[in-house]
């Protein structure tokens, strides 16, 4: 019996551990499909056909019964507030607070997410990191900055991005812990729920702003004209909105928040290799510096948990699922 619960337990680990790498990676890819549809579009544009067609494909995916779930109204009551947190305040948040602040900016602010999100799991599931966890969210934290700021350092000083995007990390934050709270419901049931209120929000939201615009038309008929747009919301509404959401509730719900959250880094050095081996672009040393201490932080976090402990975290994640 004790073999097989640890057993279990290991299983539950491989899965989350491999579950975050894997959504990390498709976040990290998706610059290169969106960073030519940026130019057509506008953010919320975007963010409209990407949760309509991620949303589409799952209804359809749901209908011809290749994705089984069941869904109440209790349940979705209880899932509701999970999906306005995360998709709808985090995007928001972060489109505005991107398009008032720079580069370096944003990078460095939604680098502190896995700071926060411990910090938020700390104080809703009562789940503090190990020594060797918050070593590592730290390193990985400071080896995100570095990133970041080798490409470039400038400042915008905007108190309305710097609040937007403060929103948007507090948000992800607490998203996090109410998934892991909430980890016997399946991550299915739980994306389609994020994806449904991502089509009404955004949806709503594009054609508002098309509206006051008088582009409701070139919205409508956006994907149809652009190969850059259509590629950009088919990478994103699949490959993120669908998988990469549903591999990062799974991760959250077998690792928890803290570990999950080691990983945050894996989208940054995807997205650098990406750049560097796919669209040629410069790869400086600061990067290269800052990828090292991305990969030791991630180690540091995930090697040095001892297996009592692993017990330990498990037991508590399972016990906050009321």
């Amino acid at each position: 019996m004790k073999n097989n619960s640890k057993e279990h337990r290991n299983r539950d680990i491989w899965i989350g551990c491999l579950s975050a790498i894997a959504g990390e990676m498709l976040f990290g890819f998706s610059f290169l499909f969106t960073k030519n549809a940026a130019a057509e579009a506008s953010a919320f544009a975007l963010l409209g056909w990407r949760f309509l067609l991620a949303w589409s494909t799952m209804t359809l995916l749901a209908a011809v019964r290749l994705v089984r779930f069941r869904l109440d109204a209790q349940l979705i009551r209880r899932l509701l507030p999970i999906a306005i947190l995360c998709p709808c305040i985090y995007f928001i948040g972060e489109t505005i607070g991107i398009s008032h602040t720079t580069v370096t900016e944003s990078g460095v602010f939604i680098a502190c997410v896995p700071v926060v999100s411990v910090l938020f799991s700390t104080w809703i599931l009562k789940n503090k990191p190990t020594r060797f966890q918050a070593t590592g969210i730290v390193i990985t934290l400071i080896g995100v900055v570095i990133t970041v700021v080798a490409v470039g350092t400038s400042s915008s000083l905007s108190v309305i991005g710097y609040l937007f995007l403060t929103i948007a990390v507090v948000s992800y934050s607490i998203y996090s812990s109410l998934v892991e709270k909430n980890a016997e419901h399946s991550g299915i049931e739980l994306t389609y729920v994020m994806l449904s209120a991502g089509a009404i929000v955004f949806v709503i939201l594009a054609l508002a702003e098309a509206a006051a615009e008088g582009s409701v038309q070139a919205l409508l008929t956006l994907p149809f004209r652009s190969g850059d747009f259509r590629i950009a919301i088919l990478y994103q509404g699949i490959g993120c909105s669908i998988l990469a959401f549903f591999l990062m509730n799974l991760a959250l719900s077998r690792i928890g928040v803290n570990r999950t959250s080691s990983f945050v880094g894996v989208s940054t050095i995807t997205a650098i290799a990406a750049g560097t081996l796919l669209m040629k672009e410069a790869f400086t040393a600061g990067q290269f510096a800052g990828a090292v201490i991305i990969i030791l932080g991630i180690y540091i976090a995930n090697a040095g948990i001892k297996p009592g402990e692993r017990r330990r975290n498990t037991a508590d994640r399972n016990g906050s699922g009321a």
